[in-house]
């Protein structure tokens, strides 16, 4: 396919292009067309899930269709929270279909396998619901960017304002698997170099339905704070547990250290009331915000998550960069991404830096009262800003080869 004289006049395309190596600049096969990959019936279905598609879908319709005349084309599929499963997916969608870029991915395991494939093929993956620091650290390829969070701000958000307001002593939850290490890790760094320490730890297998002996073995630890690294379906039957055995009632204090608003949404505020949580979103943070999310509840029938809201973002930001270097080319889409800040409904200061995490602003929010609530989603205060400067890993102690230090 030729330039239209669109992309011709356009020399910032160009020269993006250039810059990228030379890369032809046109849309192969005629298509851009985009993988969905998420787990969409099990542990994460909610956070990310159909809902996530069904946000995908309204980037693209908003975008009207089509990229510079030449049609978009979206894919599905469930990836089961199975590595191999997802890694098979998407070799197939690249063999079999020329999907140009995957977006989603939820469980970190199933996406440090996807983007490998990735890499081996050159096409681009947009991550927007795993949440292991890794993927843009030691597992970082030039073939993805990382959206939404990760375990990092999770830590430096909830667990630093836990230890300041006093909860030293932790027991540590954790989810057998990439992302559970990883958060765990990320906490146990910021506990222990602000005074505290890690007193106990327990790994469960992914996923799992009875936490009863976990939480017995929480509450004969002492510690005054029960961090829980896991997430979706995990986290609410954790949570579901310690409140059956009585666990705050005794004393000790839960740390939902990756909560998501369909979880507070699934307990409700009797059982979550006072939680303090890190998010990279609210829909109800802020106009724009409240804006977008109230066109999603009409479409989907429920308030997004930071997932959903991130895959919106990344895919709108994805075709913009399609259309400004009339390309799909991976190394010239991407470059052109990282050269624009990203500034949205979604990101406050957002940018994506050469390990391929975009950092923006996030938010240390707590749950509101059923007293406090004004209705169904209205879940959250947000207490403070995290500046995106502040939130993520430090390039400087970065272990991805991109990185020059």
């Amino acid at each position: 396919m030729t330039l239209t004289k669109k992309c011709l006049a356009s020399s910032i395309a160009l020269a993006t292009a250039l810059a990228a190596g030379g890369a032809q600049a046109e849309i192969s096969d005629d298509a851009v067309r985009i993988g969905y990959l998420a787990d969409m019936s099990g542990t994460y279905r909610d956070l990310a899930g159909p809902g996530g598609l069904a946000a995908l879908e309204m980037a693209v319709e908003d975008f009207g269709g089509s990229v510079n005349g030449t049609p978009i084309e979206v894919f599905s599929a469930d990836d089961r929270n199975s590595a191999d499963v997802g890694a098979n997916t998407v070799r197939e969608w690249v063999d079999q279909r020329n999907v140009d870029m995957v977006a989603g991915m939820v469980a970190s395991s199933v996406t440090i396998a996807v983007t490998q494939v990735l890499e081996q093929y050159d096409k681009l993956g947009l991550v927007s619901g795993s949440a292991a620091s890794s993927i843009t650290n030691e597992h970082c390829t030039p073939n993805h960017i990382h959206w939404v969070y990760d375990t990092y701000p999770l830590a430096n958000g909830t667990a630093r304002a836990v230890v300041d307001q006093g909860g030293s002593d932790w027991f540590m939850l954790t989810a057998d698997y990439a992302f559970g290490h990883a958060l765990e890790g990320d906490v146990e760094k910021v506990v222990t170099e602000n005074g505290g320490s890690i007193v106990g730890r327990v790994r469960h297998p992914f996923p799992t339905s009875d936490f009863s002996s976990y939480i017995l073995q929480a509450q004969g630890s002492g510690a005054q704070i029960v961090g829980l690294a896991n997430a979706g379906a995990d986290t609410v039957n954790a949570i579901n547990t310690a409140s059956q055995f009585g666990l705050t009632q005794s004393g000790q204090q839960l740390a939902g250290l990756l909560v998501f608003l369909n979880d507070v949404h699934a307990m409700g505020l009797d059982a979550t009331q006072g939680l303090l949580l890190t998010t990279g979103w609210y829909w109800n943070m802020d106009d724009q915000a409240r804006e977008w999310s109230e066109r999603y509840y009409e479409r989907v029938g429920r308030m997004p998550t930071m997932v959903q809201a991130g895959i919106y973002s990344s895919t709108m930001h994805y075709l913009n960069a399609v259309e400004a270097t009339g390309s799909d080319d991976t190394a010239t889409v991407r470059e052109h991404m990282m050269s624009q800040p990203i500034h949205d409904f979604f990101a406050r200061n957002g940018h994506i830096r050469a390990d391929g995490r975009m950092v923006h602003d996030m938010y240390l929010a707590q749950v509101k009262t059923p007293e406090q609530s004004e209705g169904e989603w209205d879940l959250y205060h947000i207490l403070a800003t995290i500046p995106a400067n502040q939130a993520y890993r430090p390039l400087a102690e970065s272990q991805c080869d991109l990185v020059q230090n």
